[in-house]
């Protein structure tokens, strides 16, 4: 049991290139696995075919083009003034389309502390909304220091990405804490529990260098289509025009490309391969399945109905984005709950485009080699495959600084802070959990031990105990995932068992 699906099939431990195949020999994709992984039954007919995707916004089965633009920040005049808290922004009245935005900077180990605020005009109506704040303490959500993620290309500090739905215009400030903002508000981190810097010895902190705004268009109706409004302007000089330059990608909309083979290959061991969703099982099917994987139980397993999950296919991500091969942990002990302080405004048939925006963010503005949260939930309860690798394998993601190893990152899509998490995204957390956890053993009710990674809570290196269903704030001095959402998580856990049959 504790050998399961420790590698996808023919994948090393470490990241390394996939083997190109054609989809017809999609079989051949998978070598012998590795001594020490056990490995898996083939797939059978007992298991149901996948059926395409209906219940969510946009099927697509294959990627959906998208486009990221970045824009520098400026200093602002009015910060001149001696005193003054340093402030940059930019403004642009035509953007081309954009619908999920973010600020990035140079250096990953730089906070930025203090207040980043966006305005956007709506490309259906062409009116501009009011100031919305994004959250600026994201440096939490990210791969432990070493990790593949930190080696694949050059990392980026950003904040979290903000849903805002199709717009055509943005205006952007960040502005350093230390004094009151445009409106007259502090700015400094009000996290509770957060690890606060010490205090500046001057009126203010400074900003990161290399500020940028990063637009991303995820491609697709429901985020905006990846060409800008006709007549508008493409921006100023020696910025990469709308549809061009290096942060424009060429559309990989074909499922043959070696990419997409991996991808749709990792979950070939429990749906067929293309798949745009992994179907749901009830009790019996689930544990056939699990006896095909690992061989007969010795005991009557303790696992929950597989749950309806969303695939990579199925939500329309480009794999030409990410970094090829996947990165393997030994096996799952916690699942860490976070939330994307991305906002509530999204519609769940616009939950496809928030993830590929997501991961547009993740992989292009912030470096990462794929999205760092290896599930999310949407508000309707709808689940998705996040990082690629296989679901129900050990994929190492980058949703925890420090406890990445041996753990999963669920996402629900929006902001809990105040606003109370819908139900069915609370069951959707207890029905994945109570499946992926039931297959590597695992009572989502018991406490489990965890080596720190490095963090600000725990030091690297340090044996740390948790609950199995832990909140991101549990191993990161952070927010995250909200108050309301921490406060479901007994309700998850306790939903979990009761699916496992505990």
């Amino acid at each position: 049991m504790r050998g399961f699906l420790t590698f996808s099939p023919g994948v090393s431990p470490r990241a390394v290139r996939p083997i190109g195949v054609t989809c017809a020999a999609v079989a051949a994709l998978l070598p012998a696995p590795p001594a020490r992984a056990v490995p898996a039954a083939p797939a059978t007919a007992a298991v149901p075919a996948a059926t395409p995707v209906t219940a969510v916004g946009e099927p697509t089965g294959g990627a959906v083009p998208g486009r990221t633009r970045s824009l520098p920040l400026a200093p602002l005049s009015r910060t001149r003034a001696a005193g003054a808290a340093p402030e940059q922004g930019v403004y642009r009245a035509a953007t081309g389309r954009f619908a999920l935005v973010g600020v990035v900077w140079d250096d990953p180990g730089s906070a930025l502390r203090g207040r980043a605020r966006v305005r956007t005009r709506s490309a259906g109506t062409g009116r501009w909304t009011g100031w919305r704040d994004i959250e600026t303490h994201h440096a939490d959500h990210g791969a432990d220091p070493g990790a593949a993620d930190r080696a694949a290309r050059p990392v980026r500090g950003g904040t979290a990405p903000l849903w805002v739905g199709a717009s055509d215009g943005v205006e952007v400030r960040v502005r350093a804490e230390g004094t009151g903002g445009a409106d007259g508000t502090g700015t400094g981190d009000r996290r509770a529990g957060a690890v606060r810097p010490a205090a500046s010895s001057g009126p203010s902190s400074r900003l990161p260098s290399g500020l940028r705004l990063e637009l991303v268009d995820p491609g697709g109706d429901a985020g905006g289509t990846a060409d800008a409004e006709p007549g508008a302007k493409s921006g100023e000089p020696g910025e990469a025009a709308p549809g061009s330059g290096p942060a424009d990608d060429p559309p990989h909309t074909e499922l043959d490309t070696e990419a997409s083979i991996a991808a749709s290959g990792a979950n070939s061991d429990i749906t067929a391969f293309g798949a745009t969703e992994i179907p749901e099982l009830d009790r019996q099917a689930t544990e056939d399945e699990m006896t095909l994987l690992l061989g007969p139980a010795r005991t009557k397993p303790y696992i929950g109905p597989r749950p309806r999950i969303v695939t990579r296919r199925g939500w329309g991500a480009d794999e030409s984005l990410r970094e090829r091969g996947f990165v393997y942990t030994k096996k799952i002990k916690a699942a860490f709950v976070h939330h994307t302080a991305s906002g509530n405004t999204y519609t769940c048939a616009q939950a496809p485009s928030v993830i590929r925006g997501i991961y547009r963010y993740h992989v292009r503005s912030m470096g990462w080699r794929d999205i760092g949260y290896n599930f999310l939930a949407d508000k309707c309860g709808t689940l998705y495959e996040g990082r690629a690798g296989g679901v129900a394998k050990a994929v190492l993601g980058a949703h925890t600084l420090g406890f990445n190893t041996d753990s999963m990152g669920i996402a629900v899509i929006g902001t809990y802070g105040t606003a109370r998490p819908p139900g069915a995204a609370v069951t959707a957390v207890a029905r994945l959990t109570a499946w992926k956890l039931g297959l590597y053993g695992v009572d989502p009710r018991a406490k489990t031990q965890l080596t720190s990674g490095g963090g600000n809570l725990f030091a690297k290196g340090r044996s740390v105990r948790l609950n199995v269903i832990s909140g991101h704030r549990d191993g990161y001095a952070t927010e995250c995932p909200g108050k309301r959402l921490y406060a479901e998580l007994g309700t998850a856990r306790t939903g979990a068992a009761d699916y496992q049959g505990r």
